[in-house]
This record gives structure tokens, sequence and C-alpha cells, in this order.
């Protein structure tokens, strides 16, 4: 059967000619790590577009736009996510008593990237311009069966309205934007 015979064919039956090809990159995003969404999904519409318009420089760019902006949407998801983590450990570090340990946990949406581990303030900064506190944390990482846990340090000060936020100038403030 020649290429345009299989086409016709699969118009007849009711199914796209892009059908199989959409449903592999679907798996194959699906089996990928989530950098590399954003190359399937400019890969797969800049296919489709330079085989529908006839025109590869279209497909090229409609390809490199799709990819631009699927990154970035990702990056601001995961940004997001790593805001709600260190969210969460500061103000769990604002009502914790100086040497004494505690579990924390985020859970995010749908439960993907959902992190753990143990905190413990180990100092107390009181100046005139904030009430901080240094805070050791662990975060637990690896395999299931053989879970690994990372300690690290960073500072928690209170707001003027009362809540706790991360201290550390990179990368959880906000005033940065997009040059985090």
């Amino acid at each position: 059967m020649a290429l345009g015979d299989r086409r016709a064919g699969d118009r007849a039956l009711g199914q796209p000619a892009m059908t199989r090809g959409a449903i592999a990159a679907l798996l194959a995003a699906s089996l990928a790590g989530c950098d590399t969404i954003g190359g399937i999904a400019g890969a797969v519409t800049g296919a489709a577009t330079g085989t529908f318009s006839s025109n590869p420089a279209v497909g090229l760019a409609v390809g490199v736009s799709v990819k631009a902006g699927t990154d970035a949407a990702m990056h601001r998801v995961f940004r997001h996510m790593q805001a709600d983590e260190q969210d969460r450990i500061a103000e769990m570090a604002g009502h914790l008593e100086i040497g004494v340990r505690q579990p924390w946990s985020v859970h995010h949406l749908f439960s993907y990237g959902d992190e753990s581990g143990e905190m413990q303030v180990v100092d107390r900064i009181d100046n005139a311009l904030a009430s901080c506190r240094n805070v050791l944390f662990s975060v637990r990482g690896g395999r299931k069966d053989a879970p690994t846990r990372e300690w690290f340090m960073t500072q928690a000060c209170q707001q003027s309205d009362g809540r706790w936020r991360w201290a550390a100038a990179e990368p959880a403030t906000a005033r940065w934007g997009t040059l985090q």
C-alpha cells in the first residue's frame, strides 16, 4: 500500500493521519523526564504544522515557540512547588523551639513532587529589623527501597504581617522574578 493510500484509508476509517504519531509522542512523554516535555511538545507541533502547511520553516518556527512556552510554563510550576516547600519550612520554624526536631512535609497538587524530611531550629537571631531563626532541615530523596537524606541550612524571618518566610536570597525571593 502506498503512503497516499494509507493516509486515505486512515481518513476513511475516521482516524487522522497523525493519530499514531501523537500516541507515540504521548507515550514517549510519559516515559521521559519533565525536562523533555517542552522538546517533545515542540517537535510534535512543529512536525504537524510543517506537514499541514507544507512549509518546513513555519513548522520550525511553531515548534521552537511551543518548546519555549512549554519550558517556561514547566519552570513556573516547579518554582511554585519550591516556594510551597520553603513557605512550609519557614512557617513551621517560626513556631518551633530551639533544639526541637520535627518532621515536615509538603503535599502538592496531584501529590506530584511531594517532599518531606526533618527540621530543627538551631539558633535565634533577634535584631531591630526582624526576628530570624537558623533552620537545619533535611529532604528525603532517592528510591523508595533505599531512601537518602540530605541536610541543608537556611534562615527564616518573621515579616511585618507576622508570617514567617524563607530569608535566603537565592532562589527564594520573588523580587528576582524570571532571573531565578
